[in-house]
């Protein structure tokens, strides 16, 4: 079900636990009705679905309106946030965290749109999703992928406090085929010290 109107959140979704703090240029928090164009417009982006598994190209407006719905009833260990600029309250991209296959390590995916590409925004998203997943979830690692052929992805990852495990193949919608990926790892032992070396 697709749900149209904002409604207040019950303490079981992952939404009602504090949001990531700001970083200094974004802020994570619920994507809403009123992102649907910036959603459709940013997500409609062949370079962006090839190197995502799931997103769709053409991406549509029933598309956009899926991923609020999606956001809206997540619950344990899932949660989705709109990468918004702080200065605009723009949305500019999507982050999640989501057990993707049953008894599998809860896995950290994202999105910037095109125009907000190069200027670090993706590397404080995802900072403070894992911040988010680790302060408010009981999962004791995070997994994240990137294509081989994504050194940014790569770098975003590498920053976060991720560490390389291996490569596979995965099939991704947007790319219409099989293509290699990087698997990574974030254990929340390595989360907690590079949070305490960072207070240093």
């Amino acid at each position: 079900m697709v749900v149209e109107s904002e409604s207040f959140l019950d303490e079981s979704c992952p939404g009602a636990a504090p949001l990531p703090q700001e970083s200094l240029r974004i802020r994570l928090d619920m994507p809403r009705t009123d992102d649907l164009a910036d959603i459709v417009f940013l997500a409609n982006n062949r370079h962006i679905a090839a190197n995502l598994a799931n997103m769709p190209h053409p991406f549509s407006l029933n598309d956009a309106k899926a991923l609020i719905a999606r956001a809206d009833a997540a619950r344990g260990n899932n949660a989705t946030f709109a990468i918004r600029l702080k200065s605009t309250g723009r949305l500019i991209g999507v982050a999640r965290y989501a057990t993707v296959e049953p008894e599998c390590p809860v896995h950290v995916g994202y999105w910037l749109g095109e125009p907000f590409w190069g200027h670090g925004l993706a590397t404080e998203a995802v900072h403070g999703l894992v911040d988010h997943a680790f302060t408010y979830g009981t999962m004791r690692e995070l997994t994240a992928a990137c294509r081989v052929t994504n050194p940014a992805s790569r770098r975003v990852l590498v920053k976060s406090g991720f560490q390389y495990r291996d490569q596979s193949m995965i099939r991704s919608i947007g790319a219409g085929g099989s293509v290699p990926i990087e698997r990574y790892l974030l254990d929340r032992s390595v989360w907690a010290s590079l949070k305490q070396w960072g207070r240093s």
